[in-house]
């Protein structure tokens, strides 16, 4: 089966350092709450809301062990007025025996605001 794994995490300023450790940390949570594989992934889409744009978040996915392979692209979020500021979005493809109820999906700092439902 193939399930799509959600994340976000927000960062106080568009600061490259921070936008990298940010992104890692979310990303190392969504591998390790779900136990992923990177063979078992399809691919990793990453957006960031329009305020941020001082690197690419991809980096440090690719410099993961064994996910160098992995496809991984960024995008721009939709500019929605009023929306979470200073957020960077993680869709993750994989393939996975597990059911719907039984993914993790994770959500730091302001962004456990998108998906209060979805924080354990």
């Amino acid at each position: 089966m193939i399930r799509g794994v959600r994340g976000a995490t927000t960062v106080n300023s568009n600061d490259a350092k921070e936008i990298l450790t940010n992104t890692k940390l979310l990303v190392e949570d969504i591998i390790k709450t779900n136990e992923i594989n990177p063979d078992d992934v399809a691919s990793v889409l990453i957006s960031v809301t329009p305020d941020i744009n001082a690197t690419f978040p991809a980096k440090p996915i690719r410099e993961l062990e064994g996910w160098t392979y992995v496809p991984v692209m960024c995008m721009q979020e939709i500019a929605v007025p009023g929306s979470l500021e200073k957020c960077i979005r993680v869709m993750m493809t994989i393939n996975t025996s597990k059911s719907q109820p039984e993914i993790n999906h994770v959500y730091h700092y302001n962004a456990k605001k998108l998906r209060p439902d979805l924080v354990k």
